[in-house]
């Protein structure tokens, strides 16, 4: 079985979640904020949760396509001093028994300035199952995904709303594990409702890949599950959730924690529908 079509540990929690009839629940926390340890009792808190899988921020300096709420947490996380080497080596120590799928979202920049097979071997010892490059070149994508492939990775592309076929089709030809489905042009955020014409382009995407189409940017609530369910296979919540984890006086992290394990247990119910 070759690189490109054997199953993953992302492919097989999307095939899991098809199998009972769910749709997979992907939550995005954004690592140390407000520091490395609470990350790490969140993303536990996360899987008992039962989430499908969960999104790792890597907090840079320069976001690419993160709203007001998610470059918030990153500049909290800088200014405590949160590093790669600190997000690597405390998922590395992470019991990973019961753990769903972890998959960084990781500027370009970042896994350059590393070294692509340093970070790569870092990523596979970290524990992690594949990575999201929101800013990886067109031109460079090719390689980079044989490259994550060959580290038993899988490299999660992202497609825009209005992005032209052809473009789309070179993004999927490098893309494996699920395509991440931008739900509105622009940057992250909460939104009320989701667009029609969103549902319109993930059935065209339907019939041009067999990988999960998983939706992201301005889901945050139930209905906007009951929206997508016939048209996407997962659902992904980022701000809804950050904005939940933002400083309040006299709330401890813990606090914030169990905040984000009420509303995530309300959308897991969502997705099981």
């Amino acid at each position: 079985m070759s690189l490109e079509t054997a199953a993953t540990p992302i492919s097989q929690a999307f095939a899991r979640a098809k199998a009972e009839g769910r749709t997979a629940f992907m939550p995005f926390v954004t690592a140390g904020d407000p520091d490395v340890a609470a990350t790490i009792r969140l993303v536990q808190s996360l899987a008992a949760e039962k989430v499908d899988l969960i999104e790792i921020g890597f907090p840079y300096s320069d976001p690419i396509a993160d709203g007001p709420v998610i470059q918030a947490s990153y500049t909290r996380a800088l200014n405590a001093g949160i590093t790669i080497d600190r997000i690597l080596d405390a998922f590395r120590a992470l019991d990973k028994q019961g753990m769903p799928p972890m998959i960084p979202m990781v500027s370009y920049a970042i896994v350059m300035r590393r070294g692509v097979e340093r970070f790569l071997k870092e990523a596979v010892a970290a524990g992690f199952s594949g990575l999201i490059i929101p800013d990886l070149p067109g031109d460079e994508a090719g390689e980079m995904f044989q490259a994550v492939r060959a580290h038993g990775l899988d490299l999660i592309q992202l497609v825009a709303p209005g992005t032209s076929p052809e473009r789309v089709r070179k993004v999927l030809a490098s893309c494996s594990g699920f395509v991440y489905c931008l739900g509105v042009v622009g940057i992250t955020g909460e939104r009320k409702s989701v667009a029609g014409a969103l549902v319109d382009q993930l059935k065209w995407l339907r019939k041009e890949t067999k990988l999960p189409l998983a939706v992201g940017f301005g889901v945050s609530r139930p209905e906007h599950v009951a929206t997508l369910r016939t048209a996407a296979d997962g659902v992904i919540v980022g701000s809804a959730i950050v904005r939940r984890c933002e400083p309040q006086e006299g709330r401890t992290a813990d606090g914030a924690i169990r905040e984000v394990a009420g509303y995530v247990h309300e959308m897991v119910e969502a997705c099981a529908k």
